[in-house]
């Protein structure tokens, strides 16, 4: 007999933390939007925007990735909330009296955990990135009166491939031209030719740079040739989207796109590449935290408290804020050169907190 009541009891605490889950996130919700519509509204009006960019291109991009962004909050806040309503009235209690280890009570936890995961990460893989995409363009057309050009747009240097080198000394977006420019190839790390031009605008009719008052040295070892001219049409594996690529292109690209602009920016030496790989990281490492944070959660919250369901909440967003705030300082370590490998930074804050909740569950039985 001890089987079906073990797995209603499973059924119960599923349904009750994922449903604790779902009014969480819809409550949120609703109050993160109202905020955010209180204050846009003016700019939405004074622009005339349509309703139906307002909620399709806007709001239906906006409310998965503040969903995906804070579901460690949401998640411990459910975990603590449900489980602190199970300890006041005494339920757990009595499931342990009723021979239902504390390691058993965590099985339908864990598998709660692993549905919000697989949720998240279905979200940050297939679903935010392109509804990113829409609400990225909504904010820059309506909200934001300009894209962010890469490197502030000067002393911009690229590697388009293996011994081919860019130099930029200022990019004009208004003009769509570079100048001081430099284009310089090596071979067996030895300069064999090096364009220089006063000028390179691009030219949308055949997708190339049309340079102004160009100059070429060519080496041929211990001797070089010089060619000179006012005007040079060229296509190199550089194009104006290099120049106007946003900073937080990286969020709405799939994951094989994602992993593309990493292989280039990594070629071309970008420093744009360590928002990339925190993005790819950031990915997987924040789904995971839903198991962690559920059994620090439960440790926490599996006993009566004096202080009842109110302490047990106070302590949750605490500890939930906490995990957030460390997973902003860790890219920040990460883009400050304090750690050198973005998928390590990523993953500190669960690695930490996993050692938390270790202790925590270890000691909770007693």
């Amino acid at each position: 007999m001890a089987l079906p009541r073990t797995k209603i009891l499973d059924r119960y605490i599923v349904g009750k933390f994922l449903g604790t889950f779902i009014f969480t996130i819809l409550i949120a919700v609703v109050i993160v939007v109202i905020f955010d519509l209180s204050q846009k509204i003016d700019k939405f009006v004074e622009k005339d925007v349509p309703l139906n960019e307002i909620v399709f291109d806007y709001y239906f991009g906006f409310i998965p990735w503040i969903v995906n962004s804070f579901s460690p909050l949401f998640v411990f806040i459910s975990a603590i909330f449900f489980t602190s309503k199970l300890a006041q009235n005494s339920e757990i209690i009595a499931m342990l009296a009723g021979g239902v280890s504390f390691r058993r009570l965590m099985a339908p936890y864990m598998f709660s955990a692993g549905v919000i995961c697989a949720l998240s990460l279905v979200l940050g893989l297939y679903i935010i990135p392109p509804a990113n995409q829409k609400r990225l363009d909504f904010e820059n057309k309506y909200i934001k009166t300009q894209m962010i050009a890469a490197d502030n747009m000067r002393d911009i240097h690229y590697q388009l491939s293996p011994g081919e080198f860019v130099y930029v000394e200022q990019f004009s977006r208004w003009a769509n031209t570079a100048y001081r420019f430099t284009l310089e190839r090596f071979e067996d790390k030895k300069l064999v030719s090096k364009l220089s031009a006063e000028s390179a605008a691009w030219d949308t009719t055949f997708l190339g740079w049309r340079l102004k008052n160009y100059f070429i040295r060519d080496f041929y070892g211990e001797s070089e040739m010089v060619r000179t001219g006012k005007q040079l049409d060229t296509v190199i594996s550089l194009t104006i989207e290099d120049f106007y690529r946003r900073k937080n292109t990286p969020e709405y690209l799939s994951e094989k796109d994602l992993n593309e602009l990493i292989a280039v920016q990594d070629m071309r030496g970008d420093a744009q590449i360590k928002v990339s790989q925190i993005e790819k990281h950031n990915r997987i490492a924040m789904p995971f935290s839903a198991f962690v944070l559920t059994v620090i959660a439960v440790s926490l919250s599996s006993r009566k408290k004096r202080g009842g369901l109110g302490l047990n909440i106070g302590i949750g967003l605490a500890l939930s804020f906490s995990y957030i705030l460390f997973m902003r300082f860790s890219q920040m370590f990460v883009l400050k050169d304090i750690v050198s490998s973005p998928a390590l930074a990523m993953w500190i804050p669960n690695i930490v907190f996993a050692l938390i909740a270790a202790v925590l569950y270890h000691i909770a039985p007693k």
